[in-house]
């Protein structure tokens, strides 16, 4: 059904027959109820197909943040053909280099990524959307409590086989929760990580916005710092930061940087448990195990501390 609702889409798109070959080549990109093709035909260059389920409420989302985006003059793909009625869009083709790719690269070489990425959330921030643009629901204490519940559930459960109703109970991420949700001022992309942000001609562009809500901008920044994909030393954490404060003339509070660090390791952790849960796919096996490292760090000496560290010890 994706692929058929794709490439029907494709053909109407085109104005070609039946008789011109198509190609429609998987692009394996997280698990979040969409089909991501790259179309490959003779009579013009690849682009991407999109077909989106109903599994997720963001997904019907992608098409109005992409409009909004580009006219913010934010580098994202741009859309060539949608259908939303259908849950189908195509889009410009990126190609396969996103930052994640980079990591192996030395880091003064990435740098210059890092700063255009940063350019792109710093404009975000303080982007004004359309009144008729219909946001998600802003970052507050209930959703970061969702995601908290998310950790609980796939990760110390399901992963770990462990119980975590103290961990439920306990006040202090109740309290966190409540903490991080007293703002939401600046729009965040809210999944801003390596594998989101594409490169191409030097420049980064953003995907998988289609969460775009408000929220604390440290959630995102945290986010990029505390990357357990890219897994970056304390000095190139710091490097990081002061790139940041050029960028946007402002450097995050320690303690609450921390704390929204805290928060997003905590979601990635629940996401890798429960793909690797749903699908077994041992890409994210790896990334548990540094995302714990890191959630150790940024909780040291807090009062999340001691909660955590029965399940941070149990995971090698």
């Amino acid at each position: 059904m994706p692929t058929e609702a794709i490439l029907s889409t494709v053909r109407q798109y085109l104005e070609v027959d039946p008789t011109v070959p198509i190609t429609l080549e998987p692009i394996k990109r997280g698990a979040s109820g969409r089909t991501i093709v790259r179309v490959k035909t003779p009579v013009r260059d690849p682009f991407i197909g999109l077909y989106w389920t109903e599994e997720r409420e963001d997904n019907n989302q992608y098409i109005p943040v992409a409009e909004f985006l580009k006219k913010a003059r934010i580098r994202v793909p741009e859309t060539l053909h949608a259908l939303p009625r259908y849950r189908v869009a195509l889009v410009e083709d990126l190609g396969n280099t996103d930052l994640l790719s980079m990591k192996d690269q030395p880091f003064d070489e990435r740098v210059p990524i890092y700063r255009s990425a940063m350019d792109q959330i710093d404009r975000l921030f303080y982007a004004r959307p359309p009144k008729d643009l219909q946001l998600l629901p802003p970052f507050d204490a209930k959703l970061y409590r969702w995601e908290q519940e998310y950790f609980f559930e796939y990760l110390v459960e399901e992963h770990l086989g462990r119980d975590a109703s103290e961990l439920r109970q306990n006040p202090a991420f109740t309290e966190l929760a409540a903490l991080l949700g007293t703002t939401a001022r600046h729009l965040v992309h809210r999944d801003f990580q390596s594998q989101n942000i594409m490169v191409k001609d030097g420049k980064a562009y953003l995907i998988d916005f289609q969460g775009l809500r408000r929220g604390r901008q440290e959630y995102d920044l945290a986010s990029l710092v505390f990357d357990p994909y890219m897994d970056h030393s304390a000095e190139q954490r710091a490097a990081l930061l002061d790139l940041w404060e050029d960028v946007s003339d402002e450097r995050p509070e320690p303690t609450l940087f921390h704390q929204c660090a805290a928060q997003r390791l905590m979601q990635a952790m629940g996401a890798y448990g429960n793909i690797l849960s749903r699908t077994g796919d041992e890409f994210y096996r790896p990334h548990i195990a540094t995302a714990a490292k890191l959630l150790g760090e940024v909780t040291a000496g807090t009062p999340l501390e001691a909660p955590l560290a029965p399940v941070l010890g149990a995971i090698s």
